[in-house]
């Protein structure tokens, strides 16, 4: 196989490191439209799953009967900076359960924002576990565990009813069978998933069309990702991709990063969903390689790419400050047969 080099780091005029990446573009019924590299290579999609992960804590009736708001459900898919608004977000989900940051078990890291990193350390705090990135994703596990009357102290674990039913949802929207979708530890504890790259593509594409659901699972799905397109801010944050794409693209799609240099975008109502995969975990470059995808389908304006520009032109520089080389992103999307539509009207 031909390797999918996505992106070329340049030091002077030399090729100095190469990025070897993947793409798949697909539409809900699971045909792929567009791809590059490999899109059946088998993938832990990290937290790019969290969307889904969201569906059965609206289903289990935690969300309607503890009062969460559309800004919380926001939350519930995110990979958070710990900025204050986040930290006091994920407090009221977990309060209006009765239950305090102490029943989190998704562990500690200081705030992804470095502004609310260095404030911690000016106040002579420890960071917190509702500072973790997945404390959202985490208080809505615990509040439907709570709704249910599970067991909290193990609601992270792979056969808890919690992560049971995350795992029948991924199945369902993806359309894949549960015995073969590959599981391991994500970095907050909780079970990682992983499918062909494709088919979690799909699952976005169906995410974005949510009247191919039943009417429960439709109206669910419609306010989660309304969720995120209304309140971005909550899903990444300060200058964070998911935030700034999602910002400047309105509700035309939703999209959510994962460690490792994943990525899934679905396109609102049009049945379409992208998914990426740096396979050196490059998340630099990966933000360009997303915004160049969008900017080969037409999906992005020219002047909403020129907004975006911190993360699509990427100069690298010397301990000065000075530039001493850039990494431009070389590929081209393959359309894989003739009628896919040469651009997807938006």
């Amino acid at each position: 196989m031909k390797v999918s080099v996505v992106a070329k780091v340049y030091r002077g005029s030399l090729v100095d490191l190469t990025h070897i990446g993947h793409i798949a573009v697909v539409d809900h019924t699971g045909k792929i439209l567009y791809h590059y590299g490999n899109p059946d290579r088998i993938t832990f999609a990290r937290s790019s799953a969290k969307p889904m992960q969201a569906v059965p804590v609206l289903e289990s009736g935690a969300a309607d009967a503890y009062g969460i708001t559309e800004r919380e459900i926001a939350l519930f898919c995110a990979s958070h900076s710990g900025e204050s608004f986040h930290v006091a977000g994920v407090q009221s989900i977990l309060s209006k359960a009765g239950l305090t940051d102490e029943v989190l078990q998704c562990g500690t890291h200081p705030p992804i924002a470095e502004y609310a990193a260095a404030q911690l350390k000016l106040e002579g705090l420890e960071a917190k576990t509702v500072h973790c990135n997945c404390s959202g994703k985490h208080a809505g596990m615990l509040i439907a565990a709570k709704y249910l009357q599970e067991d909290l102290n193990t609601y992270y674990q792979e056969n808890h009813p919690v992560q049971k039913r995350v795992m029948k949802t991924i199945s369902e929207i993806c359309e894949y069978d549960e015995e073969r979708i590959v599981t391991a530890v994500d970095g907050c504890g909780v079970p990682v998933h992983a499918l062909p790259l494709f088919k979690f593509a799909q699952g976005f594409a169906r995410l974005s069309k949510p009247d191919l659901f039943d009417d429960r699972r439709s109206k669910v799905i419609r306010r989660i990702t309304e969720a995120m397109t209304s309140y971005p801010e909550m899903v990444g944050g300060t200058n964070r991709i998911c935030t700034d794409l999602m910002k400047i693209c309105g509700d035309r799609l939703f999209a959510k990063a994962g460690a490792g240099a994943y990525y899934a975008i679905g396109l609102k109502d049009k049945g379409i969903g992208i998914t990426f995969k740096i396979e050196d975990g490059g998340s630099g470059i990966l933000n360009a390689v997303i915004l160049e995808t969008l900017r080969q389908l037409d999906l992005i304006k020219k002047e909403e790419l020129n907004l975006l520009e911190k993360y699509y032109v990427v100069k690298n520089r010397n301990h000065k400050g000075e530039i001493v080389g850039e990494t431009k992103i070389e590929f081209e999307l393959i359309k894989n047969f003739p009628e896919a539509p040469h651009t997807i009207v938006i």
